[in-house]
C-alpha cells in the first residue's frame, strides 16, 4: 500500500485537529489504504468503511472523543474510527490481528459498546444521553447509523423515543443508498426525495418527528462535513445530520459493485476475476430448488432480511424469482410475521436467515409463527461452532428454536436429506418448519431420500451395535462416523450410530430400545449444549442407569478463537471422545 505518512502523525483524535484541510485529504487516502490492507489480509467489511472515511475524520475534528460519545451502528463503519483512536496497527503491515473488526470496549475508551448487530446505535446512544442528563453532565452523544440499518425495528423505535429527549442528541445518518444489497420500501423512497431535493422537500420524516435536520449532499467532503458538525455541536435538542456518501469510495470495483464488496475475503486485491468451475453447494441446490419450484407453483416465495449473500440469493436469482422474492430489509422480526401471514393465506414462504440473526426474532417465532402454527419454512444458515467474533456466534439457534412449541427443527446430514426435508416442508401444511442448512462442504449419497418427515421425531438408525450409542446430528454426523471407527479400533466397541434428524423432539421408542444393550449414549451437536438437543436425551434417561455424555459448545461468548482450539476445549475430537468413553467404562485405550 502506498501510504503517504499522514497516519504516522495520528496517535489520538487530538492529532486530527492539528491538520489543515490538505493534510486531512491525505489522511483520508492513508486511511483508505489501511482499510484495503486490512481487508485484503484478514477479510472484513469494505464498502461501508471506505464510504465513511471523511465523516469519521470530520467527527473527530469537531467533537472530543471520548468525552463526546460516538456509537457506531453495527460497526460496519468503524475502521477509520479505530485508526484515529490509537489502533492503526490493526491496519498497517504487519497487521495486528488482536484489533477486531467491530466496536470493542476491550480495545479502547473511544468504544462504548461491543456491537456487531444492526439497528442498535440510536437506542444505545439514547440511553447514554439520558444517563448523562440524569447526572447533570454536559457533552455530546452521537449515534451513527446507515440508511440500511434504519429499516430495523429497534432503530425506528429508538428514533421515535429519542425525538422527545429534550436534550443534546445527534444522529448522523450515513445514506449510501444501499443496505448489503439494494434497499427496498417506503422509507427509502422518502430518503430519495430528501436527497433529490437537497434536504428541502416537505416529505421529511425527521422534521415531522420533531428533529432539527441538516443535509450534506457531499458526504465525502471533509470541509463540508466539518462545517455542518460545527453547527450541531452542543445542540440542546435532538438533531439529524443526513449525509449522502458513496459506498466503496476510493476503490473503483467496490464503487461499481457495491453488493459484492460489502464484505471481502483475503486476497481480493490480487484476485484474477476469472470464473472458477462452479462447485455444487448447499446454497446452489437451494436456489436451484426454489427456481424449479417457482415454475411449478407460483405460490412459492423466497425471503431475505437484507442478507442475500448468506444464501447466495444473487441479483440473477432475484431477477429470475421476480415477484416471488422479497427483501424485507434489515427487519428480522417483521420477516417472521410476514412469512406467517404468507403461510396462513396459502402462499409457500421460504425465509433464508443467518443463525446469529434469527436470535433477533424470538418473540415473533413464538407468537406470530408457532402459536399460530403457520406452515412456513425457515432455512438457518451458518449454524455451528466457528472462529467468528463474539457478535456473530452461530451456536444458539438449536436451544432457541427447538424449545418453542409447534416448530419442527430439522438437521440434515447430506444433500439428499436436505432436499427431501425442504420439499416436505414447502408442501406440508401442518407445522412451521426450520431446517439447519449444513455448514460444511456438500455431502451426497447419490440415493434419493424417501423418508416421510411427517412422522415426527423418528430417528434414523444408521448402524446397529452395542454398549455405546452415538447420536450425531447434522454437521457432526461425520464426527459420529469417526468416533464409531475410533471406538472399534481402540476399545473394541462396535457402537450404534444414529442420525436424530429432529432437533426439536426425541424418539422415545428408539431411546427406550437402547436400554437393552447399551450402557452409554453420547450426543454430538454443532451448537450450544445448554438447552440444546443433547440435554433432551439426558433428561429422557434421567431415571435410568444409562450414562449420557453431551458434546457441543459451552455457553460462552468466544471471540475469534481458532476452530481447532475450540474443538480441543470442548473435547470434540474422536480421540478425546474415545478417552472419555474409556474412562466412563473403566476400559484401557489401545494406542
Amino acid at each position: 500500500m502506498d501510504f503517504k505518512g499522514y497516519l504516522d502523525k495520528i496517535n489520538c483524535p487530538d492529532d486530527v485537529k492539528k491538520m489543515n484541510f490538505d493534510e486531512l485529504k491525505g489522511l483520508a487516502q492513508d486511511i483508505r489504504n489501511g482499510i484495503l490492507n486490512r481487508v485484503n489480509t484478514v477479510s472484513g467489511h469494505l464498502g461501508s468503511d471506505l464510504g465513511f472515511v471523511e465523516a469519521t475524520i470530520a467527527l473527530h475534528y469537531v467533537f472530543n472523543s471520548p468525552k463526546d460519545k460516538f456509537v457506531l451502528d453495527v460497526s460496519h463503519q468503524c475502521y477509520a474510527h479505530k485508526m484515529l483512536t490509537g489502533r492503526k496497527s490493526g491496519f498497517l503491515t504487519p497487521i495486528n490481528t488482536e484489533i477486531s473488526g467491530y466496536s470493542n470496549t476491550d480495545e479502547s475508551v473511544h468504544d462504548h459498546f461491543k456491537i456487531g448487530h444492526t439497528s442498535t446505535s440510536i437506542s444505545l446512544a439514547l440511553g447514554m444521553a439520558k444517563a448523562r442528563d440524569l447526572k447533570s453532565e454536559d457533552y455530546n452523544v452521537i449515534a451513527v447509523i446507515g440508511d440500511g440499518s434504519l429499516s430495523g425495528g429497534e432503530a425506528l423505535e429508538g428514533l421515535n423515543n429519542a425525538a422527545v429527549l429534550n436534550g443534546n442528541f445527534i444522529i448522523v445518518l450515513n445514506d449510501n443508498e444501499m443496505c448489503i444489497g439494494p434497499t427496498y420500501g417506503g422509507l427509502y423512497e422518502a430518503l430519495r426525495e430528501l436527497r433529490d431535493s437537497m434536504g428541502t422537500c416537505s416529505n421529511n420524516m425527521f422534521k415531522s418527528m420533531g428533529y432539527d435536520y441538516y443535509y450534506v449532499d457531499e458526504g465525502n467532503n471533509t470541509e463540508k462535513l466539518i462545517e455542518t458538525f460545527k453547527k450541531v455541536k452542543d445542540t440542546k435538542k435532538p438533531t439529524v445530520v443526513h449525509i449522502h456518501t458513496l459506498k466503496g469510495k476510493g476503490y473503483e470495483p467496490a464503487e461499481k459493485d457495491k453488493e459484492s464488496f460489502h464484505y471481502a475475503m483475503p486476497g481480493f486485491l490480487n484476485a484474477s476475476g476469472e470464473n472458477e468451475t462452479p462447485v455444487e453447494t448447499y446454497n446452489s441446490i437451494t436456489t436451484d430448488y426454489l427456481l424449479a419450484k417457482k415454475q411449478q407453483d407460483n405460490r412459492i416465495i423466497a425471503i431475505s432480511p437484507a442478507t442475500p449473500g448468506v444464501s447466495n440469493f444473487t441479483p440473477e436469482f432475484r431477477e429470475k424469482m421476480g415477484k416471488n422474492y422479497t427483501d424485507v430489509d434489515i427487519a428480522e422480526q417483521h420477516s417472521i410475521g410476514y412469512i406467517s401471514g404468507l403461510a396462513k393465506n396459502g402462499a409457500k414462504p421460504v425465509l433464508a436467515i443467518l443463525s446469529s440473526f434469527i436470535q433477533r426474532a424470538y418473540d415473533q417465532l413464538s407468537q406470530d409463527l408457532a402459536l399460530n402454527n403457520a406452515p412456513a419454512t425457515i432455512l438457518i444458515y451458518w449454524g455451528g461452532i466457528s472462529s467468528a467474533d463474539m457478535t456473530h456466534l452461530n451456536i444458539f439457534d438449536i436451544p432457541l428454536i427447538s424449545n418453542i412449541p409447534n416448530i419442527v427443527y430439522l438437521s440434515p446430514t447430506n444433500k439428499e436429506e436436505y432436499l427431501a426435508m425442504l420439499d416436505w416442508s414447502v408442501e406440508q401444511s401442518e407445522h412451521p418448519v426450520a431446517i439447519r442448512v449444513p455448514f460444511c462442504n456438500l455431502v451426497s449419497t447419490g440415493v434419493k431420500d424417501t423418508t416421510d418427515y411427517s412422522i415426527l421425531n423418528k430417528y434414523k438408525l444408521i448402524e446397529k451395535g452395542e454398549k455405546v450409542a452415538i447420536i450425531a446430528a447434522g454437521n457432526f454426523f461425520n464426527l459420529g462416523i469417526e468416533v464409531k471407527s475410533e471406538l472399534n479400533r481402540r476399545l473394541g466397541i462396535n457402537a450404534t450410530l444414529i442420525n436424530p434428524v429432529y432437533m426439536s423432539g426425541i424418539d422415545t421408542e428408539m431411546l427406550e430400545s437402547l436400554k437393552q444393550s447399551h450402557d452409554i449414549v453420547i450426543t454430538l451437536e454443532d451448537g450450544c449444549i445448554d438447552g440444546g438437543f443433547g440435554e433432551k436425551i439426558t433428561r429422557f434417561y434421567g431415571d435410568s442407569d444409562m450414562k449420557v455424555l453431551n458434546y457441543g459448545a459451552k455457553k460462552e461468548f468466544t471471540d475469534r478463537v481458532p476452530l481447532d482450539k475450540l474443538y480441543q476445549r470442548y473435547r470434540l475430537t474422536k480421540e478425546l471422545i474415545t478417552e472419555d468413553i474409556a474412562k466412563l467404562s473403566g476400559l484401557t485405550v489401545n494406542l
